[in-house]
């Protein structure tokens, strides 16, 4: 069976996707991404305290993928892109799931299931203190992120940040968030 990124997307289909993007992932494309989603929302008349949460997560996942994707794997097929990445809009009752997905190096899956899983263990107002505490000692990373993203993501949410890693080879798997945003919170 050959490696399909899409696989999720389709195994997940519940709702309309209002966006669907795969390729690399530039400041360009983030533009026109965040355009195009708040087009959409604005135009079937959604809330502006829904589209504005929308919006607010989406900024927080692109940079996500902007800042940290891997480099895709020697023999992936897309070997023009340098930050691949994959992005999912879909409407769905009581709000949207916003899915992203990217190539993680092996050696940093374990760094990275382990953060998210202390997120997700955590009540919102623990969440709230670590937004907190990661703003008070942040260091920059040398991707240039303090480690807020996914904090900020389940801070905003109040969801539980849904993931998997989909092994590509023994090197490289690929990492999917699949984050509800609804009108609760």
């Amino acid at each position: 069976m050959s490696f399909n990124i899409e696989n999720y997307v389709s195994d997940h289909s519940e709702g309309n996707i209002i966006l669907f993007y795969k390729g690399n992932v530039d400041s360009d494309v983030i533009n026109h991404v965040l355009d195009t989603v708040e087009d959409k929302m604005v135009a079937v008349n959604e809330q502006s305290k829904l589209r504005k949460k929308v919006y607010n997560v989406l900024v927080e996942s692109l940079q996500n993928l902007y800042h940290h994707v891997d480099r895709v794997p020697e023999d992936f097929e897309e070997q023009g892109s340098e930050k691949y990445g994959l992005l999912v809009v879909k409407k769905v009752e009581g709000g949207y799931r916003i899915i992203t997905g990217n190539f993680v190096h092996a050696e940093n899956i374990e760094k990275l299931e382990e953060k998210i899983k202390r997120i997700n263990r955590s009540s919102h107002d623990e969440i709230k203190e670590l937004y907190k505490f990661i703003l008070n000692h942040q260091r920059i990373s040398a991707k240039g992120g303090g480690g807020l993203g996914l904090v900020d993501i389940a801070r905003k949410t109040g969801n539980k940040l849904e993931y998997t890693f989909k092994e590509y080879n023994k090197k490289y798997s690929f990492f999917y968030l699949n984050i509800l945003v609804n009108e609760e919170i």
